[in-house]
């Protein structure tokens, strides 16, 4: 029997599907802090669009398409964030193969936690990105998400990127919180609140 009231309301709520966000399994995300640093594991141009809101908020950023380890080892930053999906074309463009941008990616990675730097991983442009493989059986983008989002402090998610629970499974599975949103232009409310503004 159920005797303390808290207890008691928090059983109710379950019951009925109410359980209060606070209550979940999800942990609660953390403040990112500026300086920013945005980049991509795949030369998609998914940064681009969180950049915009960045400007618009007056959070301090710098995108760099090819940041390498020296870049968040040097305590200019203070959070990084990685949007995966791999665009062959930008990898063609950029003279790199998705091998060289997972290895930059992981370089880049490791520096950041050494760092203290605060990991944001994002895929933003949703199950139209991770389907657009140019040949049949290519993993690219997938391995793009491998390779960033088990290792983020955070997951940033276009809902339906995730129509399949790709990253619901890996935010459950590592204890990352992971803030889903609809469309694009709510992005800027995701960062909004993502950095308190």
């Amino acid at each position: 029997m159920i005797r303390h009231p808290l207890a008691f309301a928090l059983a109710a709520c379950a019951a009925l599907g109410l359980v209060p966000a606070a209550a979940s399994a999800q942990p609660a995300a953390p403040k990112a802090q500026p300086p920013v640093l945005v980049t991509s594991c795949g030369q998609s141009p998914g940064p681009l669009k969180i950049t915009v809101f960045l400007k618009r908020l007056g959070v301090e950023h710098e995108y760099k398409p090819d940041a390498t380890a020296q870049d968040v080892a040097s305590n200019k930053f203070k959070t990084l964030i990685v949007v995966t999906g791999a665009s062959l074309k930008g990898m063609g463009a950029a003279g790199v193969s998705i091998k060289d941008e997972l290895a930059r990616t992981t370089a880049l990675l490791d520096a950041a936690k050494k760092a203290g730097v605060l990991i944001v991983g994002s895929h933003i442009e949703g199950m139209a990105r991770r389907a657009q493989g140019a040949e049949a059986g290519d993993t690219s983008d997938e391995q793009s998400i491998d390779a960033v989002c088990p290792r983020s402090q955070v997951l940033v998610i276009r809902k339906d990127g995730d129509a399949d629970g790709r990253f619901t499974a890996i935010a459950k599975k590592q204890g990352i919180p992971m803030i889903a949103f609809e469309k694009n232009l709510d992005i800027e409310g995701v960062m909004k609140s993502l950095f308190g503004r």
